[in-house]
């Protein structure tokens, strides 16, 4: 322990430790070669693939790694989690290994599937406990339990022993390598997978590049990093659910400021197009905080040609029914997908006027939503149209133009859109 007023940080011989502790219990899982991306971005690139986690993400690691370190008279007391994720599946199945009691506080709007999933990892050895709207809301509860219980929280990310069993990750990678790791990329939500990792490839790999990845409707760790001292967001996107805080760790901020080359900001549609490429070209199915690493290689392209890099694939717990959600945020992101507020004239034939002469050969129509306005000369419908390639988008608007069609684009009216679509 440091002294009481410094930061205890994460030591690489606790993480050899932590190794130890995990063996037999976290899967040692595959880096692998994936030619497909390698030959996209002309360099070598590997995937880590903490996808094939027992688990189905890394998070089994630091969680067992803090309990195992706990004293007995602490176990038996049980542990306390607030997660709506891959941390609350982690500690469970850590629970139900070591026999422990643990309650794991979870939001009521947490899908039934992930409820269902961490019950199945902890068995009869874990209670959920459904309340709030909020992730907020459930870790005040968590909180609130523990001081009557004298429980012990198990934070998600900023605890240095879950720093620790997280940076085992790091080992497994630099084991594996029989070459030089060039540049190394990890999705960051509060920070501690990167903590862990980066403590690991300083010391035994010290060229190696570091680059954290967020999301870009959830740039705690950037912001944090160039404001010079930790802030939290007063809004932020919440679908790459897996790295999207508000406030990243006091600890891990300090590590990662002092660790990482760079953080990159990745759109959320970037990481949706790299989702349904890695199931469709791969058979990868990847979360969306598990591709974003993945996704950052576009920004990083002219880089890292010829050079060896590795993604940490950090999970695979990617809900069936978020399936559209993706679709829909890929094509937006693409420019394959538009919507108008179109006013037709309501007289018959407008609408065939409207196939025949606006819309291209390859044009389709994935959205239509009219209905008619009695005594007026026009009716509003909500269109939402499918390209097939960027390039077509403004030969459309042309056709439209031409034919003067009284419309509005509501692709780039945040406001209109989200209340419409």
């Amino acid at each position: 322990m440091l002294a009481d007023n410094t930061l205890q940080i994460p030591d690489l011989d606790n993480i050899y430790l932590a190794a130890d502790r995990l063996r037999g219990i976290a899967t040692h899982t595959p880096l692998q070669e994936n030619l497909n991306l390698s030959e996209r971005y002309g360099a070598n690139i590997f995937l880590k693939r903490e996808d094939l986690q027992v688990v189905r993400s890394y998070k089994i690691r630091g969680a067992y790694n803090k309990m195992a370190a706990l004293p007995q008279e602490a176990l038996a007391k049980g542990v306390v989690c607030a997660s709506a994720g891959n941390h609350a599946q982690g500690l469970a199945y850590a629970c139900q290994k070591m026999g422990v009691r643990g309650t794991i506080f979870m939001p009521t709007t947490t899908p039934n599937q992930k409820v269902k999933q961490v019950k199945l990892f902890g068995k009869e050895f874990v209670e959920v406990v459904l309340i709030g709207d909020t992730y907020d809301d459930a870790y005040y509860a968590a909180t609130e339990y523990v001081k009557t219980h004298e429980s012990t929280f198990v934070h998600p990310f900023d605890d240095v022993l879950v720093m620790e069993g997280q940076g085992t990750v790091g080992l497994e990678i630099f084991k594996d390598s029989n070459f030089k790791i060039d540049y190394l990329l990890m999705a960051i939500g509060g920070g501690g997978l990167a903590s862990g990792v980066s403590t690991v490839f300083k010391q035994l790999s010290p060229k190696t590049k570091l680059i954290g990845v967020e999301p870009l409707g959830s740039p705690s760790m950037k912001v944090s990093i160039d404001e010079g001292h930790v802030v939290a967001l007063d809004e932020i996107d919440k679908f790459v659910d897996g790295a999207a805080v508000k406030r990243v760790g006091d600890t891990t901020f300090e590590i990662c400021r002092q660790n990482l080359d760079r953080v990159i900001l990745v759109p959320e549609g970037k990481v949706c197009t790299t989702i349904l490429q890695l199931y469709n070209e791969e058979a990868i199915v990847a979360e969306p905080a598990g591709a974003l690493s993945i996704a950052a290689l576009d920004f990083i392209k002219d880089e890292i040609k010829g050079k060896n890099v590795v993604c940490l694939v950090g999970g695979g717990n990617n809900d069936i029914t978020r399936t559209e959600e993706i679709k829909e945020r890929s094509l937006l992101y693409e420019g394959l997908k538009h919507y108008f507020i179109i006013r037709f004239a309501q007289r018959a034939g407008a609408m065939r006027e409207f196939l025949s002469e606006v819309l291209g050969p390859t044009d389709d129509i994935a959205m239509f939503d009219y209905s008619k306005k009695t005594n007026r000369e026009r009716g509003p419908a909500l269109v939402g149209i499918e390209l097939k390639k960027r390039e077509d988008f403004e030969p459309l608007i042309e056709r439209m133009k031409t034919a003067k069609i009284q419309f509005e684009y509501i692709n780039d009216k945040p406001a209109l859109f989200e209340f419409l679509i």
